[in-house]
């Protein structure tokens, strides 16, 4: 595989994998519990390799610790989108704004510039996204809803921009990317964990049993797709990374509609494919 098709494979079985982890987060119905058994599962997936890898450099844990609080708020924002509308409305959002706000913030911390073209797929796909904004339910009291999960869903965004930024920043770092992919996943459960004790007492067992199989289905479908996604911000461009990674809206539109039943339509089929489209864009423009 040539060095130019490797980052594009990486971040196209990212993309199918971080779209299982969305889908198995909503189809479990208590998306915080389910939230937080995944990132348990990502923790618990690389303490195996943990002794194997150097230790982080001892300059870098700054930004290992900055990492895993913009993670935090991407988890958090993402279980309020989530929980509050349906997946064919907030993921193709809360993924598809992402490579606007990494190209935004990489090209201020990274110095990292698109080419015109490259620019042009990115409008593209960001003015499709406009498309699932608009709301669908036929009543004020969903519209309402809809608002609010358009609302957190565009906040997830912000945070996927910003952990691309951080994490590129500190995985570049790195001796070897996989140093950074152990410490982050080790860390990274511990802050909506301990959002879900808190809000479970008195019932945290009973609320997790239920939640286990999706979560688990999510949590190793999540070390996937971010430990391709940090090997592939190693290669290429931070913007081109969460772009092309971004193509998870097409696969969770297929999912959503098999396991999840949501009906889809055929104006967000259209504003699926022309996001993709303009993603695609990026890529082949490079």
């Amino acid at each position: 595989m040539g060095p130019e098709i490797l980052p594009v494979a990486l971040c196209l079985i990212s993309a199918l994998t971080v779209a299982v982890t969305n889908v198995m987060v909503k189809r479990g119905g208590d998306v915080l519990t389910t939230r937080a058994i995944v990132a348990m599962v990502m923790g618990l997936m690389v303490v195996p390799l943990a002794p194997f890898v150097p230790l982080p450099p001892a300059g870098t844990w700054g930004l290992i610790f900055l990492s895993m609080a913009v993670h935090w708020l991407y988890q958090f924002c993402a279980i309020r989108a989530l929980h509050r509308g349906a997946l064919s409305l907030v993921f193709p959002v809360m993924r598809g704004l992402g490579p606007l706000a990494t190209a935004v913030l990489a090209a201020i911390w990274l110095k990292e510039d698109l080419s015109a073209w490259q620019t042009a797929g990115l409008v593209v796909a960001s003015l499709s996204i406009l498309v699932f904004a608009l709301p669908t339910s036929g009543t004020a009291d969903g519209r309402r809803l809809d608002r609010s999960a358009l609302f957190w869903a565009m906040m997830t965004a912000v945070g996927v921009g910003l952990y691309a930024v951080a994490d590129t920043r500190a995985a570049r770092a790195m001796e070897t990317p996989l140093t950074f992919i152990v410490w982050l996943f080790l860390l990274d459960w511990i802050g909506v964990t301990a959002v879900l004790v808190w809000q479970r007492r008195g019932r945290l067992i009973e609320s997790l049993r239920p939640e286990l199989r999706n979560g688990i289905i999510g949590g190793v479908a999540g070390s996937i797709s971010y430990g391709l996604a940090i090997y592939a911000y190693t290669l290429t461009d931070a913007a081109m990374v969460t772009a092309l990674r971004e193509t998870s809206v097409v696969f969770a539109a297929a999912l959503g509609a098999w396991l999840l039943k949501e009906g889809f339509g055929r104006r967000r089929v259209v504003a699926a494919s022309t996001l993709a489209a303009g993603l695609v864009l990026m890529q082949a423009a490079a």
